[in-house]
C-alpha cells in the first residue's frame, strides 16, 4: 500500500473519531430544532416546513431544473422519427389491473397533495403517483388519444402557469409576507405552505404526463 493510501485510512479514522466522539451540537441548543420549524411554518410535517420554508430557495430551483429537464427531453428528440407503430397491452387483466392501479396512483396523489402538510407526503410525492398514473393509462390508451386529451387540457400551458406561480408565490414567502397559520393540525393550517404543495403536486403531474407522451411517441412502451 502506498503512502498517500495510508494518508486516505488515517483522514477516515479521524472523520470516524469526530463523528462517534465530539459531543453533538444539536444536544447543545437550548431549543428543539423540530419544534422551531413547526412553529415556524404552522404545520405539523416538518419535513413540508423545511421544504417550502426554510429551504424553499433549494425548492425553487429544484422546480425549475425538473422544468428544464422536461424541455431538454422534448428537445433531444424531436429530431427523431416518430414510431409507426406502438406496441400496447392487449391482454383484458392486464388492461383492468393498470387502469385499477392508475385509480388508486391518481387518488393517493389528490390526497398527498392536500393533506402533505399534515401526514407524510408533499406535492414531489403526489405529483409522482400522478405521473404514475398517467403512465398507467397510456400504457392501455392510444397515443393519439392521449395527446388529444393533452393538446384538449392544455396541460402544458396549465404547467407553465402553475411554474410561474409558484415562484411567485415563493418570493413573495422569501419576502416575509405569510398568510394566517390557522390552527396546527388542520386542513386549513400552514398558511401558503398547501398551497405551494398542491403546484407542486401538478407541476409533476403535468411535466410526467409530458415526459410520458414523447417517450412513448419516439421510444415506444416496450
Amino acid at each position: 500500500m502506498k503512502w498517500f493510501h495510508w494518508v486516505y485510512v488515517a483522514a477516515g479514522i479521524a472523520l470516524y473519531l469526530k463523528i462517534t466522539l465530539a459531543p453533538d451540537p444539536a444536544n447543545q441548543l437550548s431549543f428543539s430544532i423540530v419544534e422551531a420549524v413547526l412553529k415556524d411554518s404552522g404545520v405539523i410535517n416538518a419535513v413540508s416546513g423545511i421544504i417550502l420554508r426554510n429551504r424553499l430557495y433549494d425548492t425553487i430551483f429544484e422546480v425549475i431544473v425538473f422544468t428544464i429537464a422536461i424541455m431538454g427531453t422534448s428537445f433531444l428528440l424531436a429530431n427523431e422519427r416518430p414510431l409507426s407503430e406502438v406496441h400496447q397491452f392487449t391482454d383484458p387483466s392486464a388492461i383492468l389491473l393498470a387502469r385499477l392501479g392508475a385509480t388508486i396512483a391518481a387518488l393517493v396523489g389528490v390526497d398527498l397533495a392536500i393533506r402533505g402538510h399534515l401526514s407524510p407526503g408533499g406535492g414531489f410525492a403526489a405529483g409522482v403517483a400522478g405521473g404514475t398514473a398517467i403512465s398507467l393509462i397510456a400504457m392501455t390508451s392510444s397515443p393519439e388519444w392521449m395527446q388529444e386529451v393533452y393538446k384538449k387540457w392544455r396541460a402544458a400551458t396549465w404547467e407553465k402557469i402553475s411554474v410561474l406561480i409558484f415562484i411567485a408565490l415563493s418570493i413573495v414567502t422569501l419576502a416575509g409576507l405569510e398568510l394566517p397559520h390557522g390552527q396546527p393540525g388542520d386542513l386549513l393550517s400552514g398558511g401558503i405552505l398547501p398551497i405551494l404543495n398542491i403546484l407542486v403536486a401538478l407541476k409533476v403531474a403535468l411535466g410526467s404526463w409530458a415526459v410520458v407522451l414523447v417517450f412513448i411517441r419516439y421510444r415506444g412502451l416496450f
